[in-house]
């Protein structure tokens, strides 16, 4: 490999900006947090282990099979020309480890360069250490193999490379393990932060292998795939195999944004041959024949090295910031989650006090709810369904505005209208009814209800039979819509309850506090209803409001008219025009005064009608208003926020304490993964900020080729980013900026800082 080909890497910032992410992942922050990296993806037998060879200029394992049962990160570090090449190989156990096996795998540390330059030595000696030796079922680990590597042939790189993919199983390994390898490969692949590598063998048809497909499938807009093709001397000269692949080399065929590569991989008779034998044999063959044509850049392991190490450099600048910022979201979390399930409480006083807590935050958060005051982060954004969900006061106010509609709308058993045709029409509605029919039938029914009233006068009792009947579906809605309400009840202390309490402790409240006090709440409510309801469905109606008094004259007054009207524009003794009357005014008065009603019955039919009309419209507002004050808000809404109060944990005994509160394995277990976690996480934000920080302050002193460089560059970056973020993310973000380290003088990326409010 020639000296010049690790000049552009040796910036001492593009070290340190791989080394910040790779001290995250080694702290396992990837298990919470998806960091940027190039993930090797490609078929058993595919040439991945010579491509990491001629990456690293150290021997890697050369067959796909059993070596490489987990993920391997090989970390690769260039450092100044006469020192010392160093080699570090470690484990990192998975996270379905435990603590004594981590302890045994975390033991596994190797820091001598392995003879003849053989990590596959040491790569056999981890294999074992994980218990995937032949003598044990286990044939595959979740653990990762940290390979690292530094010297002065080395570029600033950080790769993990998966297992092979494969479809049959043989003695070595089942159909079962391929499964397994699948799911890993997958995971890696599927990460929104990886850049896939997907190597291709030459000896293979392209459609025919594994890692293409899945790629595809993954990544269906090239976005952030590159493909690497090996083998390619395998190939007959001439061949439609040859020119496939050619074209995939151009990226003519399967176009991936990042584009293609083409390296030649040692063969079986060269496979001892030295790095520097391995090179010159590959850049003779590459530049013969149809391979001369591809760019001098996108062939070669040299220039492999180069393109992915600014890749990398490239993928880690762009995704920095929404890096810490998913490590602050992470933090905000796990900071919610530990509040929940609170501090150790193995003593009865260290339960109460946690009650104590729990209790106060419950009462306040359902008070918070019930006022309308949504400061709370608790409450979300009011946009979303949930977030509007929560805010219980904007609900059961929404609610009995619907409620109090559809009593106005649909309140009525029998809807009244007036005889004229046309407006009958307008408002016709299944239960709809003229007027002069529905007085045909309240005939009827004065007739089946006589008492000692006079002729042209009614039995008073009438007005309550009229109403009852016209009321009759005021039960169905008030059902209806206290069920919606106290559905939303349910949900907002549900959701409280899950809020301030883990899920273990929550149900113990439920059952012992919240849903008998619930169900009190409930049964007072149902009562109030029954209570509101009962005058109005049976009973003579009642009322004092004067504006059932006005209501019925206005009624008198209407009918009057429109028989004052009927009869004028009946009479031939009168003649009208335009709107207008013409005639004397006895001539007028007699029309007006000559024809009575002579059907006593009807007029009395009229006026209880009338009067049945008046004092509905008086009794629907009170009805609506005395379920609105008197039962959902006295009975219920009111009331929720005592259901879990201090004042209710200081009464309860110590058996009833340790019966609601003692923790067991689970809570236990949770509180100690979310301390590691939020260490995990807060230790990475502090790097990261102190990172953000340095190269903030950092002088900026170039020299002026270095700030025509600077310009230009930013330039194309800037143009580069905008293409690759979606408007929202456009808007959100700055582009990216780069300054100079003191160090080095070189050009970094410097994040946006960090927005924490609890964690600064």
């Amino acid at each position: 490999m020639t000296e010049s080909s690790v000049v552009p890497l040796q910036s001492k910032d593009h070290k340190a900006l791989l080394d910040i992410i790779d001290k995250l992942r080694s702290r396992g922050i990837n298990h919470y947090v998806d960091l940027p990296q190039i993930v090797v993806c490609g078929d058993q037998s595919s040439g991945k282990s010579s491509v990491l060879q001629a990456i690293s200029r150290f021997s890697f394992p050369t067959k796909d099979n059993l070596c490489t049962r987990f993920a391997t990160e090989l970390v690769l570090r260039h450092t100044d020309k006469g020192s010392e090449e160093k080699c570090s190989v470690s484990i990192h156990p998975g996270s379905d480890r435990s603590p004594e096996e981590r302890n045994r795998l975390e033991s596994f540390l190797h820091s001598e360069i392995p003879e003849q330059r053989n990590i596959g030595l040491l790569v056999d000696k981890a294999k074992d250490f994980m218990g995937l030796n032949g003598d044990q079922s286990k044939t595959f680990s979740n653990d990762v193999l940290r390979i690292e590597l530094s010297g002065p042939d080395q570029p600033h790189l950080t790769i993990v490379d998966l297992p092979g993919l494969f479809r049959a199983g043989n003695r070595e390994q089942s159909s079962e393990d391929a499964a397994v390898v699948r799911s890993l490969v997958r995971s890696y692949m599927k990460n929104r932060r990886s850049i896939i590598l997907a190597v291709v063998s030459a000896k293979n048809d392209f459609a025919l292998q594994e890692v293409t497909r899945y790629a595809r499938e993954i990544d269906p807009q090239g976005q952030r795939t590159m493909g690497l093709i090996t083998k390619p001397d395998a190939l007959d000269v001439g061949s439609d195999s040859e020119r496939a692949y050619v074209e995939l080399a151009q990226n003519r065929d399967v176009k991936f944004r990042l584009g293609w590569h083409v390296v030649r991989n040692r063969d079986f008779y060269s496979r001892d041959a030295t790095n520097e034998a391995r090179d010159q044999a590959e850049a003779e063959f590459l530049s013969r024949g149809v391979w001369a044509d591809i760019p001098r850049n996108h062939k070669g392991a040299a220039s492999l090295q180069v393109r992915l190490s600014d890749v990398l450099k490239d993928l880690i600048l762009d995704q920095l910031h929404v890096v810490m910022e998913d490590i602050e979201n992470g933090i905000k979390d796990c900071s919610n989650r530990l509040e929940k399930v609170g501090t150790a409480r193995g003593t009865v006083e260290e339960q109460r006090k946690y009650l104590l807590h729990t209790s106060h935050l419950f009462s306040s958060l359902l008070q918070a709810a019930v006022d309308g005051v949504y400061r709370d982060n608790f409450f979300g954004n009011a946009r979303e369904g949930e977030g509007y969900r929560k805010r219980l006061r904007a609900v059961v106010q929404n609610t009995l505005t619907d409620f109090s509609e559809c009593m106005r709308k649909r309140g009525q058993a029998r809807r009244i209208v007036v005889d004229d045709a046309e407006e009958a029409d307008e408002h016709t509605t299944p239960n709809t009814i003229r007027r002069q029919h529905y007085l045909m039938e309240v005939k009827e029914l004065m007739r089946r209800t006589r008492g000692c009233e006079l002729p042209g006068t009614y039995n008073p009792l009438i007005i309550g039979d009229l109403f009852h009947e016209q009321c009759q579906p005021w039960k169905k809605w008030i059902e209806e819509y206290s069920g919606r309400i106290m559905k939303e009840v349910d949900y907002s202390i549900t959701a409280v309850l899950a809020h301030v309490v883990d899920e273990i402790t929550g149900a113990e409240l439920w059952a012992e506090l919240l849903s008998p006090g619930l169900d009190k709440l409930k049964e007072k409510f149902h009562v109030k209803v029954a209570e509101i309801l009962a005058p109005h469905e049976s009973g003579h109606p009642i009322t004092y409001n004067h504006y059932m008094v006005n209501n019925f004259q206005t009624a008198l007054a209407r009918h009057r008219r429109d028989d004052i009207e009927r009869r004028l524009r009946a009479s031939s003794q009168v003649n009208s025009d335009n709107g207008r009357v013409f005639g004397s005014l006895e001539t007028i008065l007699d029309a007006v005064a000559r024809d009575t009603e002579a059907d006593m019955e009807t007029f009395a039919c009229s006026t209880a009608t009338d009067m049945m009309e008046a004092y509905y419209k008086v009794a629907l507002k009170n009805v609506v208003d005395n379920f609105a004050r008197l039962a959902v808000e006295a009975c219920l809404v009111a009331k929720i926020p005592s259901l879990f109060t201090p004042d209710i944990v200081f009464g309860l005994s110590d058996e009833d304490v340790q019966r609601i509160a003692t923790e067991n394995e689970d809570i236990v277990f949770e509180r100690t993964t979310l301390t590691e976690k939020l260490e995990v996480l807060t230790d990475s934000l502090r790097d990261l900020k102190l990172f953000s920080r340095h190269h903030q302050t950092a002088p900026t002193t170039y020299a002026p080729s270095a700030s025509e460089r600077l310009s230009s560059r930013s330039s194309s970056r800037e143009t580069k980013y905008s293409r690759s973020r979606s408007s929202s993310e456009r808007s959100s973000y700055p582009v990216p900026v780069e300054i100079c380290c003191e160090e080095a003088g070189v050009e970094i990326y410097s994040p946006p800082a960090p927005r924490v409010a609890s964690f600064r």
